[in-house]
């Protein structure tokens, strides 16, 4: 009887795995045009998006990851002025450093800063991005600060290696649910200076 119950369990947990996988892969993904593929990374031109918000003292994946979540998600299930829910995208983008740490969701492509309800919470701000070309590392499995810091090292190196120059902050972009065990998908990115002709 107990096997009988464990193999129930198991099943249900792959059926549960398979439908989560396949839920990630249908949800809207943040556009980008990929310019070149090397061996170990690729450089991709990001239009302009709107996003979701909040900055936060936390210094770590952990702790930016948590706070951000909760205000983020509360937003597009609702807390907002129009009791609006404003369906999930992905990747999550969260900028991990020692100053302002900040936390975005992407807003589907139908929005835009003037016609999205306001956020009930004040720490969530909308706002639109600038149209970047970027390097791009990626890595499976489940996120962690040395994870993202390990891959942070590999993208700078490897950006070095091939005289491309950058700046500003090194990111991280999440794409699956945390129940999600299997084909996950994050990536390490930083901005280019990066001549498009």
């Amino acid at each position: 009887m107990a096997k009988i119950i464990v193999s129930i369990l198991v099943g249900l947990f792959i059926v549960f795995q398979i439908y989560t996988t396949m839920a990630s892969e249908k949800t809207s993904t943040q556009a980008y045009k990929v310019i070149r593929t090397e061996k170990d990374f690729e450089i991709r031109f990001y239009p302009v998006v709107t996003m979701a918000t909040i900055t936060s003292t936390a210094k770590t994946y952990k702790e930016l990851g948590s706070l951000g979540f909760r205000k983020l998600a509360g937003y597009i299930f609702g807390g907002n002025s129009s009791k609006q829910k404003i369906a999930m995208t992905a990747p999550v983008h969260m900028d991990i450093n020692d100053s302002a740490s900040s936390m975005s969701f992407v807003m589907p492509s139908e929005y835009h800063k003037d016609n999205l309800p306001k956020p009930n919470d004040s720490g969530v701000k909308i706002e639109t991005s600038t149209a970047e070309y970027v390097a791009v590392v990626k890595f499976g499995g489940f996120a962690s600060g040395e994870k993202i810091k390990k891959y942070t090292e590999l993208l700078d190196e490897l950006l070095k290696k091939n005289n491309l120059p950058h700046y500003g902050n090194f990111r991280f972009l999440g794409y699956n649910p945390p129940y999600q065990l299997f084909g996950r998908r994050n990536e390490i990115i930083v901005t280019l200076k990066w001549n498009s002709k």
